[in-house]
């Protein structure tokens, strides 16, 4: 096993360091007493202004209390070590057979991928799937060539759902199998449930197509499956492509999630499938009759479902699959659609508070699939500033004094801001930019939820032809040119006063905000042209070289 040992990924997850730092724990704990004194201060009827719009105030802010206080308690949660006794105990004997057959103990040798693993000195079967639904042939090719190389004996299979010729003599060349499916429905769940219905391995493997996994990625997650209980281990989904503002902003969020918040639901057991680089025990999801398929956000559900069953997750830090982060405005956008649809879905059709869960649990569940209510929160807070500009209206009452105001506000956005800063190591203007502009997405999700309207499901990678960002950002353009307006208004008001009004430092920052990522879209429209100018002679050539068909 020594060889196992010195084979270990480079590149880990610096979470658990940061997870059981004292700072942290004292960061948090000040957080914590600064949400409860801006709380405190919010709901004290001698501050309130004018009614409506303190109740904006108040429909927003708690929202916005309650869930960072959620968020900070997760946080604490997450310095327990998912690896236990059982685990190691596992490891170590993961290449190891029945007691009376010779011990394997190297993967230093071309055939690693071929390597039986064992649990309980049983050997296990495993499958790893890659669905495929029209992403690139070459990025195809790189997932697969990684998945086929895995240490440890499996099969590798391609689940192709955009019935491509090209993929089907893909995985003759690498050797892998091919699964075609003759319709589409589920989507993606519906595609990986077909694949299960003609393979029969103990575990399965799911790579999202843009997604090159580690060859150590089984042996870093098949032991936790020596306690029966574990239906999933996830491990997070990491970028390599962070090379524009879309990307990087992206980036740090989804690497806020698994770097702070994933590892603390791992205590109370409610980690959860986020659809790519993870290992289900198959038993545990034929049990709840497959993958879920009447959502596209199967992997929540699904997760939901088995943790129903009393069956636990394992969530791991290590940076086990490399992919590539939404780095166009349209790929963003579908991506936030589609993740706040299955959030919206879950609570308001299988409320979680309701559920056959653990109190830790339902809370868990509760904030996951809340957490797009920001868009809610975030909408009525940008109404603020606009409605004490134009029409003097204000919720909290002036006498108060900008001073007090702005002790209580700071104590509590300026300590999570610290928390996120200290424990990412760094902080990024593009996460709080596109954090801004969501809400409209979030609304729209908010919307089809209610109305029942279903949304389109786009796969990982497939970009189609390239489109104006503008095409996707209608509301936040009419936003820009209304904060733009008040704006303007404000600095007249001002001038002609001679009084500089809170509101309007407020409402400018939120223009300033909101144009930054207009000139996001205009830079990104721009490339779009010019790839499509760079495109279009190629196209026509292409037609030119066509041979015609006489009919």
């Amino acid at each position: 096993m020594e060889a196992i040992s010195k084979n270990k990924i480079a590149e880990k997850s610096t979470s658990q360091h940061h997870l059981n730092s004292p700072t942290l724990t004292l960061l948090v704990g000040v957080a914590a007493l600064g949400a409860l004194m801006y709380a405190t201060f919010l709901f004290n009827p001698r501050n309130a202004g004018d009614l409506a719009a303190y109740i904006l105030v108040l429909i927003a802010e708690s929202f916005i209390i309650l869930q960072a206080t959620l968020a900070l308690w997760t946080i604490l949660s997450g310095g327990f070590n998912p690896r236990d006794f059982d685990y190691y105990v596992a490891k170590r004997n993961l290449l190891h057979g029945p007691a009376n057959a010779p011990a394997k103990t190297t993967i230093r040798h071309a055939s690693a991928a071929t390597l039986p693993l064992f649990l309980h000195r049983r050997r296990v079967s495993i499958d790893v799937f890659i669905p495929v639904y029209g992403e690139p042939l070459r990025t195809v090719e790189a997932t697969v060539a990684a998945a086929r190389n895995l240490v440890g004996a499996h099969g590798t299979c391609i689940l192709d759902d955009g019935k491509s010729e090209e993929i089907r003599m893909l995985a003759k060349a690498q050797g892998v199998g091919y699964i075609r499916r003759p319709t589409n429905e589920g989507a993606k769940a519906g595609n990986i449930n077909f694949g299960l219905a003609q393979t029969s391995a103990e575990f399965f493997v799911i790579f999202d197509a843009d997604f090159v996994p580690k060859p150590s990625f089984l042996i870093e997650t098949l032991p936790f499956f020596a306690q029966p209980i574990v239906a999933f281990v996830q491990t997070p989904q990491h970028y390599g492509n962070l090379h524009n503002v879309i990307s990087r902003g992206a980036g740090y969020m989804q690497n806020v999630f698994y770097r702070l918040i994933q590892p603390g639901k791992n205590r109370f057991a409610a980690a959860f499938c986020v659809g790519t680089n993870v290992i289900f025990r198959r038993s545990a999801i034929d049990e709840i009759g497959g993958l879920y398929q009447a959502s596209k956000s199967e992997d929540i559900w699904t997760s939901l479902h088995l943790h129903e069953r009393g069956y636990r997750s394992v969530f791991i830090g290590d940076v086990l699959a490399t992919g590539d982060a939404p780095d166009t405005i349209e790929a963003y956008m579908k991506q936030q659609l589609r993740w706040a649809t299955g959030g919206f879905e879950i609570l308001l059709r299988h409320n979680p508070l309701t559920a056959k869960l653990t109190i830790d649990q339902k809370l868990q569940y509760l904030g996951t699939t809340s957490y797009y209510l920001h868009g809610v929160a975030i909408s009525l807070l940008l109404l603020l500033p606009p409605l004490h500009i134009i029409f003097n209206i204000s919720p909290v009452n002036l006498s108060i004094g900008f001073a007090a105001w702005l002790f209580y506000y700071l104590a509590f956005y300026a300590m999570q801001v610290t928390v996120a800063f200290y424990a990412m190591e760094g902080f990024r203007l593009e996460a709080i930019i596109l954090a801004m502009v969501s809400f409209p997405v979030y609304l729209k999700a908010l919307s089809n939820v209610l109305l029942r309207r279903d949304v389109a499901w786009r796969a990982t990678g497939d970009r189609g032809a390239a489109q104006s960002p503008f095409n996707f950002i209608v509301p936040q353009v009419l936003i820009f040119g209304f904060l733009a307006i008040v704006t303007a208004v404000g600095i007249w008001k001002t001038i002609y006063t001679g009084t500089l009004a809170l509101s309007l430092v407020w409402n400018l920052l939120n223009t300033v905000i909101f144009g930054a990522f207009v000139i996001m879209a205009l830079r990104e429209a721009r490339q779009v042209r010019a790839n499509q100018a760079v495109e279009r002679p190629v196209r026509a050539q292409s037609r030119q070289l066509t041979p015609k068909v006489q009919v």
